[in-house]
């Protein structure tokens, strides 16, 4: 398990747009469809990842928490299935209903959103405001697998409250943490 940390998009990004396939309503999604009124979390994940799979019940329980204060919730797996069959969209569409996403999961089969957005790893987490700008990049909070810190959600939590107040969001923000995002060989 490679522990690849963020990238760190710069703060104050605008989101790139995307159009790519929900795996659970099999429709073509895009930025436009899914982001929040308020602001709108996009998350890398993949099925497999150890430390997607260790955060998974605390990301379902944010999403179901903060959807109805307006903030939109997005995952997005860009993962080269050919080598990592374990990612297709059938099974990323099993795993959403296992999991309880009430959020679309999206398949990146280009790769194209992933480099738009400087993803490196899964899961990585941005937070954009109503304007789409970036206000948040990193991690969920400081648990990962095996480290004894329980999942809280603290980082992105503080994130997402400081944006529904309208206050400041701490510029000082770790990375994430997690499996690399596994690029196509050409």
């Amino acid at each position: 398990m490679a522990r690849t940390p963020s990238n760190m998009l710069a703060l104050g990004t605008k989101a790139p747009d995307f159009e790519l396939l929900d795996t659970v309503s099999d429709e073509i999604l895009s930025l436009q469809q899914v982001k929040g009124k308020k602001g709108t979390v996009i998350m890398f994940i993949c099925n497999h990842c150890p430390f997607v799979i260790h955060v998974n019940p605390m990301i379902a329980k944010l999403a179901k928490a903060y959807e109805p204060m307006g903030i939109g919730f997005v995952a997005i797996s860009s993962n080269d299935v050919a080598h990592y069959p374990q990612d297709t969209p059938e099974l990323m569409k099993i795993k959403a209903k296992e999991e309880e996403y009430s959020f679309p999961y999206l398949y990146d089969e280009t790769q194209e959103t992933a480099e738009a957005y400087d993803a490196a790893c899964t899961p990585d987490f941005y937070l954009f405001d109503a304007n789409e700008i970036l206000v948040y990049r990193g991690q969920l909070d400081s648990s990962r697998p095996g480290n004894g810190i329980p999942l809280s959600g603290t980082d992105l939590k503080n994130a997402m409250d400081a944006l529904l107040a309208g206050k400041q969001i701490d510029p000082d923000q770790k990375p994430s943490l997690g499996c690399n995002i596994k690029w196509k060989q050409d």
